[in-house]
């Protein structure tokens, strides 16, 4: 059921929404939508957050997010204002959704075909296709009832979950086993639990420590489907931005806020550029450790350092964008590349941090697509490689790793880049810090761990400053664009609760 979020309590206050990520701009559109008056102030020189745009050359690259999954909540974002993704972009669905290389030489295309995935699966292991049926069958039981019941519906508190119609959802849903186990339940051969586990990477995890509810991603993979919006997402960035412009947003750019003094109807929100910006009430979309740790005073913090260092965070990552002279046939849209056993990799994010030896990584080729990503005769191509937050990183370190990630591309995903780069940049964890403000420079915040998982993140709404909140991913329901879409939902609904 499609319930419209009630708002209205918001109209006439003013607002000052910190950070334009997908969770700020959001939040700003649900609330000038209510009738607020609201201006948006952004650190750096473009809106977007995270999935900023790198354009040099004749180059343009999503910097961050690249895969468009769960249509449904976009449709019921824009749905809210009366419109549709349609107004704003294109959608492609992706052909194959994406292409699987592992380092034994082995290589698969995951189909917009559910029909040819299922006899994939059953060509790997006898009996895998109706394993195949049944977890899926699984996954969207879970997406629906949780999207409904725990996503849409913010529950901070326990006595949230205490309750008749929440136990009846939540029966039989598998809350509290990890997902490694739970595949296991399923198949036998380590690709196909892969198959089923590599959508982990977007929640920040690692299949010992996600629970199992998590398997809903495997519906949104292969009943879904993979999109791409023409432009990339950085098209949806600018789509949302003019939502919220025809709603009355302000939006600041280069305005990096410096401090927050004050507290409901009396709030005055600084930058580093000397502007003072008063308002009623104050929403960040700023990491939630540097709100607080860096523009709060000390007495008015929830949380200790302390807590912070505590946190399990979701990997930062080793990016490197590449513009290349001609095709690079071999890969898809999306490809990923994969050891046969990933655990050495997870270990080394989660366990032992370090610069991981045997990379599991992902290629991004959006100009296979899109052809005003690059010159002609040129593909856009970058590299993803996840690392663990808050490792040293230094040029002669990215400078080694780049040649590590060059080598292991052409001897496992057979494209050789070496001769035929014309534009390169690398992005790592110093840069998620210095961009974005980043958390030891995590590139997606906390984790979704058992112990980090919804009411176990922290709140929308601040229980030390009255008239301050927090949208985004660190919050809930967490990590990745559509849950930073709903996150504004959430945020705005709680506002208007406590008005």
């Amino acid at each position: 059921m499609d319930v419209a979020p009630d708002i209205d309590a918001a109209a006439g206050e003013s607002v000052v929404v910190i950070g334009g990520g997908f969770g700020g701009l959001s939040t700003a559109c649900y609330l000038a939508d209510a009738g607020a008056d609201v201006t948006l102030l952004e650190k750096n020189e473009q809106l977007g957050g995270r999935a900023s745009r790198l354009e040099a050359d004749g180059f343009r690259f999503d910097m961050g997010p690249s895969w468009y999954l769960m249509p449904d909540v976009f449709e019921r974002f824009f749905g809210h204002f009366g419109r549709s993704p349609e107004e704003f972009y294109e959608l492609e669905r992706l052909d194959p959704h994406y292409r699987v290389f592992w380092k034994d030489g082995d290589r698969v295309d995951v189909l917009p075909d559910r029909e040819a995935n299922r006899q994939l699966f059953e060509e790997y292991e006898p009996g895998a296709g109706e394993a195949f049926d049944a977890y899926l069958e699984e996954a969207e039981r879970t997406y629906e009832i949780g999207m409904e019941h725990f996503v849409y519906e913010d529950r901070p508190r326990l006595r949230d979950y205490v309750d008749k119609d929440v136990l009846r959802y939540s029966w039989g849903l598998s809350l509290l086993g990890k997902m490694q186990g739970h595949v296991e339940g399923y198949f036998d051969h380590p690709k196909l639990q892969q198959l089923m586990q590599y959508t982990l990477v977007f929640l920040g995890g690692s299949p010992h420590n996600t629970p199992a509810l998590y398997n809903l991603m495997s519906h949104v993979d292969y009943n879904m489907g993979v999109y791409y919006p023409e432009g990339g997402i950085g098209a949806v960035v600018d789509g949302i931005v003019e939502l919220g412009a025809d709603l009355g947003v302000e939006y600041v750019t280069d305005a990096e806020v410096t401090g927050i003094e004050g507290r409901r109807g009396a709030f005055a929100v600084d930058t580093a550029a000397g502007d003072r910006h008063l308002a009623d009430l104050v929403v960040s979309d700023a990491d939630y450790a540097h709100t607080e740790q860096e523009l709060l005073p000390k007495h008015k913090r929830q949380y200790s350092e302390a807590y912070w260092e505590s946190r399990t965070y979701a990997p930062s990552a080793f990016l490197l964008y590449l513009g290349v002279e001609g095709d690079v046939p071999e890969l898809a849209h999306h490809t990923l590349v994969l050891p046969t056993d990933w655990d050495g990799h997870f270990a080394q994010i989660f366990d032992e941090p370090s610069w991981p030896d045997d990379p599991a990584y992902y290629l991004c080729v959006p100009s296979k697509t899109d052809d005003t990503v690059a010159p002609d005769g040129h593909s856009n191509l970058f590299a993803l490689v996840p690392i663990a937050p808050g490792l040293e990183d230094t040029p002669e370190l990215r400078e080694e790793y780049r040649e590590l990630v060059l080598d292991d591309i052409a001897a496992n995903a057979d494209t050789d880049l070496r001769d035929r780069i014309v534009f390169e940049e690398t992005f790592c964890v110093d840069d998620f810090a210095d961009r974005y403000n980043s958390y030891r420079g995590s590139a997606l915040g906390l984790a979704h761990t058992l112990r980090q998982t919804s009411l176990l993140r922290p709140p929308h709404r601040s229980e030390a400053v009255d008239g301050l909140y927090f949208t985004g991913s660190t919050t809930t329901p967490g990590i990745g664009v559509p849950m930073c879409l709903i996150s504004g939902q959430l945020t705005a609904e709680s506002i208007s609760d406590s008005i």
